[in-house]
């Protein structure tokens, strides 16, 4: 199989996930690698300890995330070809969730996996679960049109090509309303509950008029707030209003997200320059 790492193997606000997401957002804007000390060092400002980060660097090079790889004498890590892939897919779904419109296509993933090979399928109806993807029958899911590309990836991933069907076609035609059937096919209250808990949890992160400072507060906000919302754009599909509740968050934890990223991308970014521009002048010197 080729590697098509796993988006969400770590639970958000733990150790591992901060780091990773602290890796997904800065290992590659620094060139692609960066020292184990500068990591320890980012990681500190979240309130991890150096030898807790360490335990968690360890853990994510065993799930070929990253590389241990030394330059001029310095060890540090690199990102492995599946992670730097896992990455840009994070990427395009974290700032750039995308909403149906009624006429968008829709793709049908049906599937039929012999029992000799249930751990597959079990894989396969986790990942499709993990993608946004909503559950017809067992045999039979439903996703965006736009996901497409993800659900051959996973197949081609669990070598479950040939043992699946897809179809694109047009709003499905249900016995009852499109809200009812939608309730069926996806958990929508978790989702629901994703939202009210980033909207709770930092809401009161949107920093007043003069903005945020260049500090390591600035940059722990910011990475929380990406850690706690980046699995929420993979679990919510992005379903045309026809099919939601009329009290659905969305629009409003979307809002929230735009907001602190304004306020604090750019303060976390410049933290993490003058933070490795200083740790290699200590180094030089």
């Amino acid at each position: 199989m080729s590697a098509v790492l796993d988006d969400m193997d770590s639970r958000p606000g733990s150790t591992t996930s901060l780091l990773r997401t602290v890796i997904g957002l800065y290992l590659r804007e620094a060139g692609g690698w960066m020292s184990a000390k500068d990591i320890v060092v980012l990681m500190e400002a979240l309130g991890t300890s150096g030898t807790v980060t360490r335990t968690a660097l360890g853990r994510l090079r065993k799930k070929d995330v990253v590389l241990q790889e030394t330059r001029d004498g310095i060890p540090g890590f690199t990102l492995t070809e599946g992670a730097a892939s896992m990455l840009a897919r994070g990427d395009r779904r974290i700032y750039n969730p995308t909403s149906m419109s009624p006429s968008d296509p829709w793709c049908l993933v049906s599937f039929s996996i012999p029992e000799t090979e249930r751990e597959k399928r079990h894989q396969l109806r986790r990942r499709l679960h993990w993608i946004g993807c909503g559950t017809v029958a067992a045999g039979l899911w439903i996703c965006p049109d736009t996901l497409r590309g993800e659900v051959e990836e996973i197949l081609a991933d669990l070598e479950l090509r040939g043992m699946a069907t897809l179809f694109v076609t047009q709003t499905p035609l249900v016995g009852g309303s499109l809200e009812d059937a939608a309730s069926k096919w996806w958990d929508l209250d978790a989702v629901a509950e994703l939202y009210k808990d980033f909207i709770r949890e930092h809401g009161s992160a949107v920093p007043a008029r003069d903005g945020a400072g260049i500090d390591a507060g600035a940059f722990a906000r910011y990475v929380q707030c990406i850690d706690r919302w980046r699995i929420i754009p993979y679990l919510d599909p992005g379903l045309p209003g026809t099919f939601l509740p009329e009290d659905w968050p969305g629009a409003q934890g979307t809002a929230l997200f735009k907001q602190i990223m304004d306020a604090y991308a750019q303060p976390s970014a410049d933290f993490v320059r003058r933070t490795l521009q200083g740790s290699t002048a200590v180094t030089v010197s």
